[in-house]
């Protein structure tokens, strides 16, 4: 019995050191920015407390002169006398002994103990690490699990991690600023707006409420546990977020400034009012969070800009800027040289924009990247069906060069993407609309031939979508393509055909890897009926309009009956 509990045990450990071993493959590198970033922050909490005022984990404030002292203080460390200080200390010296009344001489030794930088508090530095790694363990446990729907690039944690770095520094070293010593003071100097806002617009209000909270309790920890530092950077975080979140354009970032200001004069005086403070000094205060909020809208469309290239994140204003085709040369040039491709990348849009608001997806992104997602096929439009009038170019040559040529305008539209320096997801969704599957036509063509040919080789070279957008995006372009081959349909055929095309994508493992559910391809489905029945309805005869259509017909036939009479007569 014994020796199955042992084999037991081992088993289970054997499993969870290889699931371990896998996990460390997978995320080493989130693991080793976690660990820099926390060590980071370990080396401005010992800056910190190694020039703050306090001795053995007590503030220099719960001492003075005359007082009995309660506790013994023992000096750890020898401290010569200097030119600012005479004082000297011993190691091993007892500086106040509990009972007796503390002197000036041990004020003083105290004094020159407190603000000495080699003589750190290492009890108040151990206890701020240890809360601060729980809490750099919560946000990483956070970022694993919460329902982000998208990929969370290295680059983005990188950003909240220098944003978190230049908060708690200026929250920790801005309290040794005489103007900003106050608790409430110091919230004039704590740059949370300005990061937050920043989060917002170039990722998502999800991503910034989480760094909201998580930043509010690293200036908790900074301003040495005071509450009015730590609910205003909360209330003032939170309101960036709610207000920056549905803005479109960036002019808008001088009004939301504005609002912002009002809003933090506001919890400054609530604040105020709360912890019963005075009011004397109110007015500079007030002014002083309501300039915090407004340059920081300001700075934040300043910074805006480099910060979209450098990260090539896709902001909303970012993709608003690619959405406008008429000032876009690759799009006008697609216009003229693949008209069909044109139109197509347009009615895609329409698609998966429609379809996507369905699903609770980025509508955007899906729009951005379906007008974008045929970019490869402008060097030889030609060769794709929607840009043909008569001629047919893959009649002249064979099956296997006509699947390389439509297989090459995935790679192709990638390098222009790049080329245009085109927001990752957008890249993705060109990369990935028509995943790994076959190009069947040209297989089939080619197996009639040769039936030992490979799938393979007549399969596109894309990774399967990794997005919702992504998915709803190739299930558009499948969709928009294969409703032109049919005629006059109906809203019942356009249904059967359409959940015909998806089911074929989902049997295809061509859906695996991104998060849709079966409620999401139920409502992807009934949107994409909605706005193809309407595209393709039939066209209402009004009473007259038959009448002269049947005229119409008859004229025309009457003149070819006598033309036909005179060509016999000839």
């Amino acid at each position: 019995m014994k020796a199955k509990k042992t084999e037991f045990k081992s088993s289970v450990l054997s499993v969870f050191f290889e699931n371990l071993g896998n996990y460390v493959k997978v995320k080493y590198p989130f693991l080793i920015l976690f660990f820099l970033g926390f060590l980071a922050v370990c080396a401005v909490t010992l800056v910190k407390v190694s020039t703050s005022e306090s001795v053995a984990r007590f503030a220099l404030n719960d001492f003075e002169i005359g007082q009995v002292a309660d506790r013994d203080i023992i000096a750890n460390k020898s401290l010569p006398p200097d030119g600012m200080d005479p004082v000297a200390i011993q190691k091993g010296e007892r500086i106040i002994h509990k009972g007796f009344v503390i002197t000036e001489e041990a004020y003083a030794k105290l004094k020159k103990m407190s603000v000495s930088p080699i003589y750190i508090d290492y009890r108040a530095f151990a206890n701020i690490i240890l809360f601060l790694f729980l809490v750099a363990v919560a946000w990483y446990l956070l970022y694993s699990f919460l329902p982000f729907n998208r990929k969370i690039k290295m680059r983005e944690v990188i950003l909240q991690t220098i944003f978190f770095l230049i908060v708690y520094s200026a929250t920790a070293f801005g309290s040794k600023v005489q103007l900003f010593s106050t608790q409430y003071s110091l919230c004039i100097i704590i740059p949370a707006s300005l990061c937050v806002m920043l989060v917002t617009i170039l990722y998502d209000d999800l991503a910034a409420v989480l760094f909201s909270v998580i930043m509010s309790i690293g200036v908790l920890v900074a301003s040495g546990w005071q509450l009015p530092p730590f609910l205003y950077t909360l209330a003032t975080s939170l309101s960036s977020v709610a207000i920056v979140r549905k803005i479109e354009r960036r002019i808008d970032l001088v009004l939301s400034s504005i609002m912002l200001s009002i809003f933090n004069a506001v919890y400054m005086f609530v604040l105020l009012v709360i912890f019963n403070e005075s009011l004397t000094d109110s007015g500079s205060l007030i002014i002083g969070v309501m300039c915090n909020a407004f340059f920081s809208g300001i700075m934040t469309l300043g910074f805006l800009t480099p910060l979209e290239y450098i990260l090539n994140s896709s902001s909303v204003f970012r993709l608003m800027d690619l959405s406008d085709l008429n000032n876009n040369p690759l799009m006008q040039k697609m216009l003229v040289t693949a008209s069909g491709t044109y139109n197509h990348s347009l009615m895609v849009a329409q698609l998966a924009e429609t379809a996507c608001r369905e699903i609770g997806a980025n509508a955007l992104i899906a729009r951005v990247g379906a007008y974008y997602h045929d970019i490869g096929k402008i060097d030889q439009s030609e060769y794709f069906v929607e840009n043909q009038k008569g001629e047919n170019k893959h009649d002249e040559i064979n099956p296997s060069l006509s699947a390389s040529v439509i297989k090459s305008h995935v790679k192709k539209g990638v390098e222009k993407a790049h080329q245009m320096h085109l927001p990752q997801a957008v890249i993705d969704i060109i990369s990935e609309h028509h995943g790994n599957s076959v190009i069947t036509y040209f297989y089939n063509e080619a197996k009639a031939k040769d039936p030992t040919v490979s799938p393979e080789d007549y399969s596109y070279p894309g990774n399967p979508p990794s997005t919702r957008e992504s998915a709803v995006v190739m299930l558009a372009d499948t969709v928009e393509a294969a409703c032109r081959t049919l005629e006059n349909p109906s809203v019942t055929s356009l249904e059967k055909f359409i959940t015909t095309l998806i089911n074929a994508k989902v049997e295809h493992n061509q859906l695996d890897n991104c998060d849709l559910t079966f409620r999401d391809i139920s409502k992807i489905k009934e949107a994409f009926v909605q706005i193809l029945a309407g595209y393709y309805h039939s066209r209402i005869e009004y009473p007259d309009q038959k009448e002269e259509e049947n005229k119409e017909k008859a004229e025309k036939s009457e003149k070819q009956t006598k033309a036909d009479k005179s060509d016999k007569n000839e």
